[in-house]
């Protein structure tokens, strides 16, 4: 009931970010309201469910919010500040003449994807069994994990705002050792729930996020249409970087052969 609860708010929600992003013309909102619907739908599931492990349901509720309210609120600046996200003028105009009634439904899969992604919060907070080292070891993973796409982001941020960057490809700090470190750490993330719920009977289901996470990163909406805009916008410079960087997981970088 909670689930269907929680859906049903989210659908509410991406249907009026749909006629928002109409009005608009930048669907990049969509964005922010993933994260930040994710993350409500944890905090909902804390405070509907009575039962479960106070400790453990305040460590998850913890590591979801945090994540959600520094995920949403940079995406929301960077929504405000900078024009639409590649990624989706691509789309549109690949839909040409359907392209307002497929991101309807797009958006609304994204908001299914919400509800799918809060289930491994929901078993972690439902998990009864007492508070162990598993569960200190996922606020952990947590932690760093959103330190770790904070600076990541912040980084990309940073460099994209110098003028004198224009053109240029992105490899201070953390994009010095892979492409995309602010995914890596997203995908992180999600490994912190599955830590939260081994304890429990279903906890196992739980594995499904960190696993949906990272096809979705590197095989569809995350990476293939962020590299596909940075070879367009950057060219030969960011193919070099492909070659000397890892595409996900951080590692030191190779050389390119000398000519």
């Amino acid at each position: 009931m909670m689930i269907l609860i929680g859906w049903l708010c989210i659908v509410l929600m991406m249907c009026s970010l749909w006629l928002l992003q109409k009005r608009t013309g930048d669907a990049g909102i969509v964005d922010v309201a993933w994260a930040g619907g994710v993350g409500g739908l944890g905090l909902f599931y804390a405070l509907a469910y009575s039962e479960g492990q106070t400790t453990r349901k305040t460590m998850v509720v913890v590591v979801a919010f945090v994540w959600a309210l520094r995920l949403s609120l940079f995406i929301f600046c960077r929504v405000r500040k900078l024009p639409e996200d590649g990624r989706y003028k691509s789309l549109k105009e690949n839909w040409g003449a359907q392209a307002q009634w497929r991101m309807f439904r797009f958006y609304q899969m994204q908001g299914l994807g919400c509800v799918l992604f809060s289930i491994p919060m929901l078993l972690a907070i439902m998990n009864p069994t007492p508070v162990g080292w598993l569960d200190y070891a996922g606020l952990v993973v947590g932690v760093l994990a959103i330190i770790g796409e904070a600076i990541s982001d912040r980084q990309l941020n940073r460099f994209r705002l110098e003028p004198s960057n224009k053109g240029e490809v992105c490899q201070d700090g953390l994009w010095n050792y892979s492409r995309h470190p602010n995914y890596f750490f997203e995908w992180l993330h999600w490994w912190a729930y599955v830590l939260f719920s081994l304890t429990y009977g279903l906890g196992w289901i739980t594995v499904i996020g960190p696993l949906a996470m990272f096809w979705f990163i590197t095989r569809v909406t995350g990476i293939p249409l962020t590299e596909e805009q940075a070879i367009k916008s950057r060219g030969v410079k960011y193919r070099d970087y492909q070659r000397t960087t890892n595409s996900f997981f951080p590692w030191f970088p190779r050389r390119l052969p000398e000519s």
